[in-house]
């Protein structure tokens, strides 16, 4: 019953005024609300790129599906002929450049054949730096090329300089290019063993360099194959100083004599009827006694041999070190050298 002074009929018309002045409060905020957005975008973002994208494929699924499978068996192809490399190559772009001055003292290779060779090479293009090294007889020299220099690219511009440093170097010193491999082509290494008998380190090493050498070097992706260990055969001149000096002869006369003797000279050929001969002469040493035989000069009408002044034996050659296998001895070893990107 509504109070005679009218207060509960009041307090029903002041709830009825909130509720529609709350009503009225929230039209406006979400009338703010929508227009402070299109202020801010300036379109609908219904009609945004990727809200088109979804809605298609939506309406797509089959499309959708068959664009999805082919690139995920793109990318499995892709996958599959990616190369990669089982130990990452991060050395550097480089051509070593070998040469044999035998005989010669570490400084001589240096002041001969070391410093010509490294101050004419500084100036290859794209070059970051030239290191040199000096040994006994024997003369390293490092051309080490920008990171994104192609190997083969470097290997022909040193091979064109040392094309003309022919002149500036002794005789008997000629230089070689290493092999176009890196740091990490060293991929594989055997050793002969003969557990029959007791070893021959010559004839292991006759074995590697005349038959397994030749085979492992036609391999498809073989750069090099270095022998280590055992004995090189070679023939070996012994000269007695007292014979020398009774016949009056020198070392560079003896030296001259035996490189001449091993030799072969052609001639042109000989008609006879319809048929040709081919004329030669053949002087090749096979055997230490046909080196016995070389004459080094004559006197009196009587020929003075090598074997009359020196004694020739078959013999090792020098070598710079041995390969030992698990602590039984010293063997014959190979070692393979992977070329540069075969991996």
């Amino acid at each position: 019953m509504a109070r005679p002074d009218g207060r509960h009929g009041g307090s029903r018309g002041e709830h009825g005024t909130r509720a529609r002045q709350s009503a009225c409060r929230s039209r406006a905020l979400t009338e703010t609300t929508v227009e402070g957005h299109d202020r801010l975008t300036g379109r609908d973002p219904s009609r945004s790129a990727v809200a088109r994208l979804i809605a298609w494929s939506i309406e797509n699924p089959v499309i959708v599906l068959m664009l999805a499978s082919a690139l995920g068996a793109a990318g499995w192809l892709a996958m599959q002929r990616t190369p990669l490399d089982a130990i990452p190559d991060l050395t550097d772009t480089q051509v070593i450049i070998r040469t044999d001055f035998p005989g010669q003292s570490p400084q001589i290779v240096e002041d001969l054949v070391t410093y010509p060779l490294s101050t004419n090479l500084l100036g290859l293009p794209r070059t970051k730096d030239v290191r040199g090294s000096s040994m006994f007889g024997t003369s390293f020299v490092y051309v080490i090329f920008e990171d994104d220099v192609d190997l083969y690219w470097g290997r022909a511009r040193v091979v064109e300089a040392l094309s003309r440093l022919g002149s500036e170097l002794p005789p008997g010193a000629t230089p070689q290019i290493g092999p176009d491999a890196t740091g990490v082509g060293w991929i594989f290494q055997y050793a002969l063993v003969d557990r029959s008998r007791r070893p021959d380190l010559a004839e292991l090493r006759s074995l590697q360099d005349s038959y397994l050498k030749l085979e492992l070097a036609g391999v498809e992706g073989v750069a090099e194959v270095a022998s280590v260990g055992g004995f090189v055969r070679e023939y070996q001149v012994l000269i007695d100083p007292n014979q020398l000096r009774a016949h009056d002869i020198s070392i560079r006369r003896i030296v001259a004599a035996v490189r001449a003797a091993s030799s072969e000279v052609g001639g042109r050929v000989l008609e006879q009827g319809e048929s040709e001969f081919v004329i030669r002469s053949s002087g090749y040493v096979k055997d230490r006694f046909d080196l016995e035989q070389v004459v080094i000069h004559a006197e009196d009408g009587t020929p003075v041999t090598l074997a009359d002044i020196a004694r020739i034996v078959e013999g090792p050659a020098l070598r710079r070190g041995i390969v030992e296998l698990d602590g039984e001895g010293e063997t014959v070893a190979g070692i393979v050298i992977m070329r540069d990107g075969e991996n």
